[in-house]
């Protein structure tokens, strides 16, 4: 791993038996993501990896499981990041890769474009916050002048720009299902709004939209519905991380009021497999990458008990006051344009992810 400062290069790797810095050959060409009167278009390749990739926010939960999906298809990655919401031990595996470079570097701050790789082609912009309910790590006025710098780094390569933005972006909706196409904004004034999640969920799509004419292959958004796994904070707020440090610490897990509040959670394997699906095949409009299965927090945390091995019990807490409704994802385009859906488990993921939670608590306690 070669780590620069915003002022140094980052090099990317040339092809195979090629020293650092030769040039790729060009990417093959991608395949459409507009569907047709015959159906849906047809699954994205995997095999046709993108040159590389910019990864804001790199370090992070999310961004940490991209850096090593596209590292795992022949992507050079560029890992963007001020570990402000990330950790360096996020990304610790990743060096020593030939592939893999960090730009220590404030993402709200002007991109130094000519000291990155010439030939980017995809630019990941992760505007996904752990929780709302968690500590307000978010740097100030990431959702505008961050998604600009990021937007003009795309338009100064001509590469593909792609967003990720939360379910909160659908506003206090008070009912389950939604339809994707629904525009409502997160509204910034309620209790559990935390003015920089606020700002960041109304003003990174719309600047996203508005570059749609980009040259090059344009920009698109995914909307994550809540996703888990290994590299969460386990104090961010979210239940599964929560639940899963009460549960190995010997704790109570603390449930919301009655515990009936359900939730629909994605594992980040899924996430990502969603993500890059939605960079490959340039879908039309904002897409859905979520679960559609709902679990009560009561039966969650009976789960994360009985993998754990726990002698924990349940108690009840008082729900936070402006808590919003659990959202089910509309995968409609996901699965007709991406051809995209869930497949990880909910136990089989709870289990790796309190194995990875285990194994992180013996390795600080050694």
């Amino acid at each position: 791993m070669e780590t620069v400062t915003a002022t140094a290069a980052a090099t990317a790797p040339g092809p195979a038996g090629a020293p650092p810095g030769t040039a790729p050959p060009p990417a093959a060409q991608r395949p459409p993501g507009a569907g047709t009167a015959a159906g849906p278009a047809p699954a994205p390749d995997p095999g046709e990896p993108w040159r590389h990739a910019v990864v804001t926010a790199g370090s992070g939960f999310l961004g940490s499981h991209l850096c090593a999906a596209l590292l795992a298809r022949g992507t050079a990655v560029t890992c963007v990041d001020d570990f402000s919401t990330g950790t360096p031990e996020n990304i610790a595996e990743f060096r020593g890769h030939p592939g893999f470079t960090l730009l220590h570097a404030d993402v709200t701050e002007p991109f130094d474009t000519r000291r990155l790789p010439g030939e980017t082609d995809l630019v990941l912009h992760l505007l996904t916050p752990p929780s709302p309910a968690g500590p307000p790590r978010l740097p100030p006025h990431i959702g505008g002048p961050g998604t600009r710098n990021a937007l003009e780094l795309a338009r100064a390569r001509g590469a593909r720009f792609l967003l990720t933005s939360t379910a909160e972006t659908h506003g206090g909706l008070r009912w389950h299902r939604r339809d994707e196409r629904h525009r409502a904004g997160a509204h910034p004034a309620g209790p559990r709004r935390n003015r920089r999640h606020a700002e960041a969920e109304h003003t990174a799509p719309a600047l996203t939209a508005t570059g749609a004419d980009l040259p090059g292959a344009g920009t698109g958004i995914v909307r994550l519905f809540p996703t888990y796994g290994p590299r969460m904070r386990g104090h961010d707020g979210p239940p599964v991380p929560t639940f899963i440090r009460q549960a190995l610490a010997g704790e109570p897990l603390t449930v919301a009021g009655d515990g009936r509040r359900t939730h629909f959670l994605c594992h980040v394997d899924d996430a990502v497999r969603g993500i890059l699906a939605a960079a490959d095949a340039d879908p039309p409009g904002p897409v859905d990458i979520g679960s559609p299965h709902a679990i009560t927090e009561l039966d969650l945390a009976g789960k994360i008990i009985a993998l754990s091995g726990s002698p924990s019990t349940v108690r009840s807490a008082a729900r936070p006051a402006g808590h919003p409704a659990a959202r089910r994802p509309d995968l409609g385009r996901a699965r007709g344009t991406l051809r995209w859906q869930p497949r990880v488990d909910t136990g089989d993921g709870l289990a790796r992810t309190i194995a990875w939670y285990r194994e992180r608590t013996a390795a600080r306690a050694a």
